[in-house]
């Protein structure tokens, strides 16, 4: 019997190169207030946002994706010819079909790679790059582009006073590729369906189309809260535990920008200690979902928060409900 030949890759596999698009518009919490019976006050302290960035006309989910792309490319030192996939991560490319990913490819410089779009939400980022993972270690791949992308202002309701201050716009990327000693740590990851309303599309497509408008997002905000504060902390540690990483051996937190108070929740069950820098992206960006993580990235090495080589654990959670956390080396 003839035997199939198994295809095979790296050993290890690392984030090489990362990269991010904000928005020009700053969108301040005062803007929000003139559709919304609420304060300023109110907004920072239930989610610590003072200001959001929104997407203006020209910057398209194809725009923001392939700035912040090509930034990551630079930083990876990385041909884009080179790259053998690319993951778009976003809820917010609103066409079914074809996938965004395929006009990312041509647009970045790798014209023949695969491409695909994933759905998961706010975790869709930390998905990509596990995906990536396995895609390089296994050989499918030698290189990937995955990228986290966002225009939430397209289907957010700036009436909702639960959600109109929450959602705003961005991309972030990453470059992951072979390197000589673990760069990735295992993911943890997972979903309960059984929550799968509290944060959703409002209306089906169907009846979007029959009122002439995007479809808008709707969340609970109590029970998510609840969920993202002590569920996703065990999730956290998880990853720690699989990656053989200790809470003091980390140099930086950086979950998902959902919510300061999530954040801050989850860091003392952790008990993370003081050395351990902790992302609050949040509080310039506003919440954008698959795009956060590496935007938050970003933000701590332009600040010198983060440096080269530092060990990052990096967790997302959201709509699905879904969930994927892993340890990560900043390039």
């Amino acid at each position: 019997m003839t035997t199939i030949t198994p295809s095979t890759g790296s050993t290890y596999a690392g984030v090489l190169g990362i990269g991010s698009y904000r928005p020009r518009r700053v969108v301040p919490n005062s803007e929000i207030l003139e559709q919304i019976d609420s304060s300023d006050e109110w907004i920072q302290t239930r989610s610590g946002i003072k200001e959001r960035r929104w997407a203006s006309d020209d910057e398209t989910v194809l725009m923001m994706s392939v700035n912040a792309a090509k930034d990551a490319l630079k930083d990876s030192g990385i041909d884009p010819a080179q790259i053998g996939c690319v993951i778009v991560a976003t809820v917010t490319h609103l066409y079914q079909t074809p996938a965004i990913a395929t006009q990312i490819a041509v647009e970045v410089g790798a014209p023949t790679a695969a491409a695909f779009d994933i759905s998961a939400a706010c975790a869709g980022f930390c998905y990509g790059i596990a995906m990536a993972n396995d895609m390089v270690r296994g050989g499918s791949a030698k290189y990937v582009l995955a990228i986290g992308v966002e225009r939430l202002s397209d289907i957010t309701d700036r009436t909702d006073r639960s959600t109109a201050f929450i959602f705003a716009d961005g991309a972030g990327a990453a470059v992951v590729g072979p390197t000589d000693e673990p760069g990735i740590g295992p993911v943890v990851w997972g979903s309960d369906g059984t929550q799968h309303r509290v944060i959703s599309q409002k209306e089906s497509w169907q009846e979007a189309a029959g009122s002439y408008q995007w479809p808008h997002l709707t969340m609970d905000g109590n029970p998510v809260f609840r969920w993202a504060s002590f569920e996703m902390a065990k999730t956290a540690q998880q990853a720690l535990d699989v990656a053989g990483v200790k809470a003091e051996d980390l140099d930086l937190f950086v979950p998902h920008q959902a919510n300061m108070r999530i954040t801050d929740a989850m860091r003392r069950a952790l008990k993370l200690p003081a050395h351990v820098k902790v992302a609050r992206d949040i509080e310039r960006q506003g919440n954008t979902s698959a795009a956060s993580i590496p935007l938050a990235i970003t933000a701590m090495r332009e600040s010198g928060e983060a440096k080269s080589g530092d060990l990052a654990l990096v967790i997302g959670f959201g709509a699905g409900l879904v969930f994927a956390a892993q340890v990560i080396r900043v390039p």
